[in-house]
């Protein structure tokens, strides 16, 4: 029996120990007035001269026990942080510190008491009662080696929660950048709203869907790559600025920037275009960078960013040129693109369309490099099939994607609303899917349909939420900033 079973068994005998002495193990009505929070600023606002009859009722989950026989210190933690309590037994009185004996790290205890601050300087809650309120089984990892290993983390994200404090701080930033992100829209008079999550037709991105079925319908489903083109719906319905933070579902690889299930920002503004987006998210960034961080100034890898002011702007070609290193004279034909990809030992896959062979050129020549904040214009119409041509070029639209750290961030255009351009588009979409190309758009008859009783010139975007909490937290991979990551089953032995 290894280590961690023999102190699983012996925490099983104290749990049957106290139920035989008619303890709960897990009682529900301690009723707490104050958090660790709360103590610490009510130290402060007294300036550091508590009364001496000032009581605190608090709770927490015990993280260190220090015993000396009729005394003891803990650390106790709840939601706002950790705070230690003095136990005594004169204080508590004989019954409560048995009890106390038989608790471990781990364990969540009620505290009542007073504040002083020991010889040592450190502010104390001295308990006078003490009250058992979950017993642990399972004990937590040991302090001095913690929980290291991703693998270990990510499939038990609660344990890394308790024991890693700035994993509980990447979480709550996160948190903090959505709650940004609403207000940023709401105070612009934008409406949130909510599109389906199960779509009879999945749409508005290029990728391969999860597929369901749903019973009583008699019908497949397909869980949502992105609610784009039901959010262009309401535009044609009369809702003229709109977003949705919401979940998309991406039948796809997993790596330090995918996860198959992810956070998406999406929002539309009619009567604007494209590059009124381009200063709209220069504006949104700023914000959100000082909401979370204080400042526009972030480190992300060791490399200072600047969110903040006006942004670089490039088109994509130019980007190949300056950037990835390719002739211009090589941009305009695709078979001595794809010798020069091969001279690079570059591997394409998708061969049918220019347009597709500059996609992952500059994926792997041009996206790594761009650390400051960019935006890229200038997408060819065929890897571009909902966004609307540019009027002085129509072999080019009116989109562009944002880059930041290496990563992309955003992907945003100027609307289609012309229902014949649309389905033009769509049905160039269903003959590379009939080709091969598993990730084409499908034909969405009804989104055709609801164009021709006529949308508004308008803009939209969709912006990863996952990829902007790693720039603000400085995390190198989604995974650490997904609570729970989607990962291959474990191997039993």
């Amino acid at each position: 029996m290894d280590k961690t079973n023999d102190i699983i068994e012996t925490r099983r005998k104290k749990l049957a120990e106290l139920k035989n002495n008619n303890i709960n193990l897990f009682p529900n009505d301690f009723i707490v007035s104050h958090t660790v929070r709360d103590l610490r600023d009510a130290i402060e606002e007294s300036q550091h001269s508590i009364k001496e009859d000032a009581v605190f009722i608090v709770a927490g989950r015990m993280m260190a026990i220090n015993r000396f026989g009729k005394a003891c210190f803990i650390r106790f933690r709840d939601r706002t942080g950790q705070f230690q309590a003095y136990i005594r037994k004169d204080k508590i009185g004989d019954q409560a510190y048995d009890i106390f004996k038989k608790l471990d790290i781990g364990d969540f205890v009620g505290l009542r008491g007073g504040i002083f601050k020991t010889r040592t300087g450190e502010w104390t809650l001295v308990a006078d009662e003490l009250k058992l309120i979950t017993k642990a089984i399972r004990p937590l990892p040991e302090k001095f080696h913690g929980l290291k290993d991703p693998e270990k983390r990510y499939r038990r994200r609660y344990l890394d929660l308790i024991m890693n404090s700035n994993v509980r701080e990447i979480f709550i930033k996160r948190s903090r950048i959505i709650q940004a992100v609403r207000t940023f829209f709401l105070d612009r008079d934008f409406l949130e709203v909510e599109t389906p999550m199960m779509q009879p037709i999945p749409g508005g991105a290029e990728a391969t869907p999860f597929k369901t079925h749903h019973n009583a319908l008699g019908m497949d489903l397909f869980l949502r790559i992105a609610p784009e083109l039901y959010l262009k719906r309401l535009v044609v319905g009369g809702f003229e600025r709109i977003f949705e933070i919401n979940r998309n579902f991406r039948n796809e690889g997993i790596s330090t920037k995918h996860n198959p299930e992810f956070t998406m920002l999406e929002f539309y503004q009619a009567y604007a275009t494209h590059d009124d987006l381009m200063d709209l998210t220069e504006e949104m960034f700023g914000y959100m960078a000082r909401e979370v961080t204080g400042s526009t100034k972030i480190t992300y890898q060791n490399n200072i960013i600047d969110l903040g002011g006006r942004w670089n702007r490039m088109p994509l070609t130019y980007a190949l040129e300056t950037i990835g290193g390719i002739d211009p004279g090589l941009l305009k034909d695709k078979e001595k693109l794809l010798e020069f990809a091969s001279s690079k030992s570059i591997k394409i896959t998708k061969t049918k369309y220019l347009g597709k062979v500059i996609s992952k050129l500059f994926d792997v020549l041009v996206e790594p490099k761009l650390i400051q904040p960019t935006f890229i214009t200038g997408y060819p119409v065929e890897i571009s099939p909902l966004s609307r041509k540019n009027e002085k070029d129509s072999e080019l639209t009116d989109r562009f994607e944002l880059f930041i750290a290496g990563h992309e961030i955003a992907n945003g255009f100027s609307e289609i609303n012309d229902p014949e351009d649309q389905k033009n588009r769509f049905l160039q979409q269903v003959a590379d899917r009939e080709a091969g190309d598993e990730e084409a758009h499908f034909m969405d008859e009804d989104y055709i349909e609801a164009l021709e009783y006529g949308m508004p010139p308008a803009a939209g975007e969709g912006i990863g939420i996952d990829r902007v909490a790693m720039l603000l937290t400085d995390a190198a991979s989604i995974r650490e900033v997904i609570l729970f990551p989607h990962m291959k089953p474990k191997v039993s032995n």
